[in-house]
């Protein structure tokens, strides 16, 4: 690769989230993702006696996923590194998100397996990601309880820093949100708590166009629930 394609992918590596910088190209003629990410939250429901109350979220956490989403549209639009077609990328007016939703931020532990297996999770173009079946989470969601399975795949990008992989599908995908799935990446920490934010799920990059390898949610992290948060279906795909 020559310079000034190193120097164009690691300007666009500084402009945008985490989620887009575990992209990977690959020398081959198909770009591998690993993951990609995005969204926000604000306006919180807590039901007392039949009465319903918003709460909104801290203002510096709105601010700072608000402007997540404003840079990430910034590089989609203008980056040579952007997933978005160049055919596409002058009428290209940001991407879409659901409301933002407390109701589906969650602070909850990372239950450790004390062996974790090793997995191997297919993509979209048939390629094998290999990692480790690190964890789970359980949450309180539209009435149901629900769990999904958290990875740790071995090229989990660049930074240096490990990176926890949350794909999931649920009762939205095809119709409101990108039909494959959505991401979540954490970065692991010590304490094992985390912000599960579904409104910072993202769509992984085959959402946008072709030529990317995408690793496919598994059936274990299919929810029956709809998550209507985070970012929609992209709606100048594959036109």
């Amino acid at each position: 690769m020559e310079k000034k394609s190193v120097d164009a992918t690691n300007d666009f590596k500084k402009r945008i989230p985490l989620p887009i910088i575990l992209h990977m190209r690959k020398p081959a003629r198909v770009r591998v993702l690993l993951g990609c990410m995005i969204p926000v939250l604000a306006l919180a429901l807590a039901f007392m006696q039949g009465c319903s109350h918003e709460q909104a979220p801290p203002p510096e956490h709105l601010d700072s996923l608000l402007q997540t989403r404003r840079d990430r549209d910034a590089a989609f639009k203008t980056s040579a590194q952007s997933p978005i077609p160049a055919q596409d990328r002058a009428r290209f007016q940001g991407l879409s998100y659901f409301p933002i939703n407390p109701a589906l931020q969650f602070r909850v532990k990372l239950n450790r397996y004390p062996a974790p297996a090793r997995i191997r999770m297919a993509t979209n173009t048939g390629e094998i990601r290999d990692g480790l079946r690190y964890g789970f989470f359980e949450f309180d969601a539209e009435g149901q309880r629900c769990r999904l399975q958290v990875y740790r795949l071995d090229d989990s990008g660049d930074s240096g820093k490990a990176s926890l992989f949350v794909p999931f599908r649920d009762s939205t995908s095809g119709r409101e949100t990108y039909g494959a799935g959505r991401y979540i990446d954490l970065d692991e920490n010590a304490s094992g708590i985390y912000e599960l934010d579904f409104n910072r799920a993202y769509n992984p990059y085959c959402a946008y166009g072709e030529g990317y390898s995408c690793p496919i949610p598994p059936e274990e992290n299919r929810l029956a629930i709809p998550i209507r948060a985070g970012e929609k279906i992209y709606a100048l795909a594959h036109r």
